[in-house]
């Protein structure tokens, strides 16, 4: 499980509206990932501002990058992002008042868990 502060910074790699498309891109590519020119031409992002996208989403532990002669590969870390939706959900109905958690630790979430009007 990742760390509040690991979360925290992963989340806010990706609190934008243009670095939810680059990750998005990549992981849509899947582990083999894509060049930088890729996304560009994905995306339509000026190389200077995507390069500091993916900067962000780098540190923020999203994606990683390998550099390959003189491009930049860049892959999703499905992993990290795996994480963070763990993160959120860990503690998923921890105050339902019932003797089965509808989504115990471990488990994908319930498709019929927390479906209750919330007002």
């Amino acid at each position: 499980m990742i760390s509040t502060e690991q979360a925290s910074r992963g989340f806010s790699a990706a609190g934008s509206e243009a670095r939810l498309h680059v990750l998005r891109a990549l992981v849509r590519a899947g582990p083999s990932g894509l060049r930088v020119g890729e996304i560009q031409e994905r995306l339509g992002i000026p190389s200077s501002t995507l390069a500091h996208h993916l900067r962000s989403l780098a540190d923020g532990g999203l994606i990683e990058q390998e550099k390959c002669g003189r491009t930049v590969l860049n892959r999703a870390d499905f992993s990290h992002i795996r994480g963070l939706a763990d993160f959120l959900l860990e503690e998923c109905c921890a105050d339902e008042q019932s003797e089965v958690p509808c989504c115990p630790p471990g488990t994908d979430m319930n498709p019929n868990c927390c479906e209750g009007d919330i007002t």
